[in-house]
């Protein structure tokens, strides 16, 4: 391994042949990427290419290896190239891609599903978690007849139009467009509310409440970094909802199946009406779902009137990819122990930043957490846009040359699988600590 000094000096751009890549892609694909959190817009340098992964690991092209903590951004918990993952894949591929027509697996994903969701009696599948969020905010209004919809500053649902908008402050505020594209009537029904704020929520019902549609939240934060909820925030709005006959969605799309196997509702202990989920549910391929009570899923084409459709929708290989992996974490649930790893990392973590005089705070659920750059504890987005991204670029590049692979974003939680072991773990405390010290 490098030092510290090297990593940050030297290694603050990827290898020549990432580079090269990197060029390439810039003239076929706006930015170089698919999906701009692989941009490195935060860290600066050039993104590195993978070529490969296997359990904890990353390869990039230019041969070097990684401990892995993003996981594709959260779905691998199993490890890379999981083998009954792989194999499932593959006995589903050698029959077909796509029938566009009902299977029997879809059948068994969706009973597994709704076995591990305490909110969830009947589920769409989709090919996304902004699909499944899109959707589920539709359902939302047209069960209710209404068209206003709560989000927190600093919760992420997909590039949806409507959910694309300003952070607010504890009052509620009318939504005004985050992107260009989206128009101020598809985003002035969205009211702003700072996370974590129970006056906030209360103020906009006793304002709003009857033409409040529903409520969406992450029960984890994963978007503004890990931030944790407080049980009076989620109490309240759970009780708020109810209260005025709204309907309250978790965004488990990030928490399903990795906070806990039933996700963070069974973490915390809050049942809400609707759940949406990504990621895990589909083991690394592309594939979403959202359900909730069955009266409410009711309301969805063919059973009702709310229009919802996707061609691939239900793929026969993602849904096969997803079926391995919750069948596996159900009988070898990892929770425990991915709990003790996330322990491990987190005061590691805490330890090296106090050592090197580092003002941070650390917060964690379950296998997701973050090393903020901040000497506040982060509730809200508030505090979280007040952390030191430049320190966070130095630290990001420094681990990369210590064969660590982060988030590239302070407003990224980390994730890691069953796969990373307690050596893994205190290899990357170490790493930190060398590069702490340097910054």
């Amino acid at each position: 391994m490098t030092s510290a000094n090297q990593a940050n000096s030297q290694s603050s751009s990827a290898g020549p042949k990432s580079v090269t890549a990197f060029e390439r892609a810039t003239q076929l694909m706006p930015g170089g990427v698919n999906s701009p959190a692989r941009a490195f817009g935060a860290v600066g340098g050039t993104p590195l290419f993978i070529e490969r992964a296997d359990g904890p690991y990353l390869f990039d092209i230019d041969g070097k290896r990684y401990i892995d903590y993003i996981g594709s951004w959260g779905p691998m918990i199993l490890g890379h190239a999981h083998p009954e993952v792989i194999d499932a894949i593959t006995e589903a591929a050698a029959k077909g891609t796509s029938y566009g027509a009902p299977t029997e697996a879809e059948s068994r994903l969706a009973e597994q599903i709704i076995d591990a969701v305490p909110s969830i009696e009947k589920v769409r599948l989709v090919n996304s978690g902004t699909e499944a969020t899109m959707s589920a905010l539709r359902v939302a209004r047209g069960a209710t007849g209404r068209k206003k919809v709560i989000k927190f500053a600093g919760n992420y649902h997909g590039h949806v139009d409507s959910l694309l908008v300003a952070a607010g402050s504890a009052a509620a505020t009318l939504g005004a467009p985050d992107s260009p594209g989206v128009t101020p009537g598809a985003a002035e029904d969205t009211l702003v509310l700072s996370y974590n704020d129970v006056a906030g929520l209360q103020n906009a019902f006793a304002e709003h409440g009857p033409d409040i549609a529903a409520v969406i939240l992450e029960p984890v934060v994963g978007n503004m970094g890990c931030v944790v909820p407080t049980m009076a925030f989620l109490q309240a709005a759970r009780d708020l909802t109810t209260q005025h006959g709204s309907i309250l969605i978790f965004d488990e799309v990030m928490t399903g199946f990795r906070v806990a196997f039933g996700g963070a509702q069974e973490r915390f202990g809050i049942t809400p009406d609707m759940t949406t989920l990504g990621k895990i549910v589909g083991g690394g391929m592309p594939l979403g779902a959202y359900g909730g009570k069955a009266e409410i899923m009711n309301q969805v084409l063919p059973a009702g009137k709310v229009f919802q459709a996707g061609t691939l929708s239900g793929n026969p290989v993602a849904v096969a990819a997803g079926s391995a992996t919750l069948r596996l974490l159900k009988e070898q649930p990892p929770y425990e122990r991915l709990e003790q790893l996330a322990d491990r990392l987190a005061n590691g973590l805490d330890q090296a930043a106090a050592s090197a005089g580092i003002p941070h705070t650390v917060a964690k659920a379950g296998a997701m957490l973050t090393l903020f750059f901040n000497g506040d504890p982060v509730t809200s987005w508030n505090e979280a846009d007040r952390c030191d991204r430049e320190a966070f670029g130095r630290y990001f590049w420094g681990l990369i040359g210590e064969g660590i692979y982060m988030p590239c974003s302070q407003f990224e939680a980390l994730f890691f699988s069953q796969q990373h072991t307690e050596a893994m773990i205190d290899e990357t405390i170490a790493a930190a600590e060398n590069v702490l010290k340097s910054l």
